[in-house]
């Protein structure tokens, strides 16, 4: 099982500090959101094909303490 930390990256310059997924703009906080609203990992996936299904694993694992 993969660890969180190697996706998911916190930078002041990026995002205001938000965490995003490594090398990217999206934030975890977006993922989370279309989750929440009842979208499949799929339809994340479409919605942001530079996302993988570990990306979003990643972002879940990130917001659990």
């Amino acid at each position: 099982m993969e660890n969180w930390t190697n996706r998911i990256a916190v930078d002041p310059g990026i995002c205001n500090g938000k965490p995003t997924v490594r090398g990217t703009r999206i934030t975890v906080q977006t993922i989370l959101g279309f989750l929440a609203a009842g979208d499949s990992v799929e339809e994340v996936l479409e919605a942001y094909p530079s996302l993988s299904a570990a990306d979003i694993s990643a972002a879940i694992k990130f917001s659990k303490p």
